[in-house]
């Protein structure tokens, strides 16, 4: 993907003075050995950290091999003072691990007190304000906390990407959609950059590239993915000057930040204006990591962008749209283990990625056709990419900040059914576990919006902690039904 960060990772070991500093050494190079075996791509910094001047020198090191995200590895007790120093001055995301006694037979010379290491370095965190990446169990032989640092890096590339990261919106939201609102303050304050220009604005970029010499390559390019669904070949010129100058705009106004995503107003002026719908252009552009929202929801891009981050895949944005009847739900087999309750319909107008879907076709959007152009052929409500979402693994998730500018998020694992969902659009029969009792009293309750955004692998661990260092003080997850959501009747 070509707008997601790249982690270089580097693992510096601390050593108290009191303890062999040959421990954290030997230590260290054993992880090594073991992210060799496993691929994960690190670099040693040499530099073993015992006072603040190896901290300073360390941190030129980790300059030296550019490195953007960091495991600080307790080979044995550490000195939490320069320990938690390097992790303030790195500026990026920090992982704590700490070593575990490898045997019996050398607890005299060879005993580092890393575990108690690990409670000392934690409390120092506390005092610094910091909030590193500590695993769920960060104690570990070489072996598993290679197996930690694995988990690390799609989390280290969500928070690198957030902070060189600015959304470009276009266009107010449309009416009746309040929900999906927008403090920009806490986009500020987790580093984020934004740009907000007007649908005129839009517009003028668009007409700015009438004639760009490029359109006829994104047409033959669009042509070829589409194949048999490629229903409307006369509307790819149009569709394709529109991608170019999204594209152009980014690339001008990106200023200080390497990383952009949209979120854009799509109707219902704009079809008059532009003469088509913009899901397609939005899906290919999300298949490149950048997420072009539906009707400018600047929160759902955001969790768009995290889970691309977090994947390495292209994402979606789906409204949590209808329950799946009964009678469906009764002749599939693909449903057996689900309650009806677990089930709903995850539907858009067509922004899914083709490479997320089992099929795909060029459609018109048969709500703006009843409502802009009704008892007439299509022609301005055409360019939605329809069919059924595939069917596998996903996460559906949200980053969102409340009226009064508190972020919240929820996030719970799932999967897209193989069923027919028998209906139109970009679609699929999505399966959470307890989903009922977390859309009562998590995402009503909480008052999250109707759009939720879908990373395609099992994505939950990684944006769960994602989350909680972005300081997000309230994560939601499904519970299982043993136990009671806060605000649940128990009887």
């Amino acid at each position: 993907m070509k707008n997601v960060p790249e982690i270089k990772l580097g693992i510096v070991a601390v050593s108290r003075d009191c303890f062999p500093i040959e421990l954290s050494q030997n230590r260290r190079q054993a992880v090594i050995k073991e992210c060799e075996k496993k691929s994960v791509p690190i670099a040693e910094i040499q530099t073993i950290v015992e006072n603040e001047t190896d901290s300073l020198k360390a941190l030129d090191e980790i300059h030296n091999n550019e490195i953007n995200a960091l495991v600080i590895y307790l080979g044995n007790f550490g000195p939490e003072g320069p320990t938690t120093i390097l992790a303030e001055k790195f500026h990026g995301p920090v992982m704590f691990v700490a070593a575990a006694e490898e045997t019996g037979q050398n607890l005299i010379d060879g005993r580092g007190d890393a575990f108690c290491g690990m409670l000392n370095t934690s409390y120092n965190v506390g005092l610094r304000n910091l909030s590193p990446y500590i695993p769920s169990y960060p104690v570990g032989l070489p072996d598993e906390i290679a197996s930690m640092i694995d988990d690390f890096i799609p989390l280290a590339r969500v928070i690198v990407g957030l902070r060189s990261l600015k959304i470009f919106s276009f266009g107010p939201r449309p009416q009746d959609f309040l929900a999906c609102n927008a403090p920009i303050k806490p986009l500020y304050d987790l580093g984020i950059e934004i740009m907000e220009n007007s649908e005129l604005d839009l517009y003028d970029c668009y007409l700015s590239a009438e004639k760009d010499p490029r359109i006829e390559e994104v047409v033959q390019q669009m042509a070829a993915e589409l194949g048999s669904g490629n229903t409307y070949p006369d509307l790819l010129f149009k569709l394709a000057q529109y991608e170019i100058a999204l594209l152009d705009f980014m690339q001008e106004n990106l200023g200080a930040s390497k990383y952009g995503i949209f979120a854009n107003k799509c109707w219902p002026a704009f079809e008059k204006f532009f003469g088509f719908v913009p899901c397609f252009v939005n899906s290919r552009l999300a298949t490149q990591g950048i997420p072009v929202s539906c009707e400018v929801d600047i929160y759902g891009a955001l969790s768009e962008y995290m889970g691309c981050c977090a994947s390495l895949l292209p994402t979606t944005l789906l409204d949590i749209n209808n329950t799946v009847p009964t009678d469906m739900v009764d002749a599939n087999n693909a449903a057996a283990s689900y309650k009806p309750s677990d089930l709903f319909m995850g539907f858009h107008c067509g922004n899914t990625p083709s490479s997320c879907m089992a099929n795909h076709t060029m459609q018109h959007q048969l709500i703006m056709h009843r409502l802009l152009e009704p008892d007439q052929e299509p022609d301005i409500t055409r360019g939605t990419l329809e069919g059924r979402i595939r069917q596998g693994d996903i996460t559906i998730f949200r980053l969102q900040s409340t009226a009064d500018a508190k972020l919240r998020a929820y996030v719970a694992d799932g999967k897209v059914l193989d069923m027919d969902p028998q209906s139109f659009g970009g679609i699929g029969v999505i399966a959470v576990h307890e989903l009922g009792r977390f859309y009562r009293h998590v995402l009503i309750e909480k008052r999250f919006p109707h759009h939720t955004a879908v990373a395609f692998a099992r994505s939950g661990k990684t944006l769960f902690d994602a989350f909680k260092m972005m300081g997000v003080g309230e994560v939601s997850f499904n519970l299982p039904n043993s136990i009671y959501y806060p605000t649940e009747n128990p009887f």
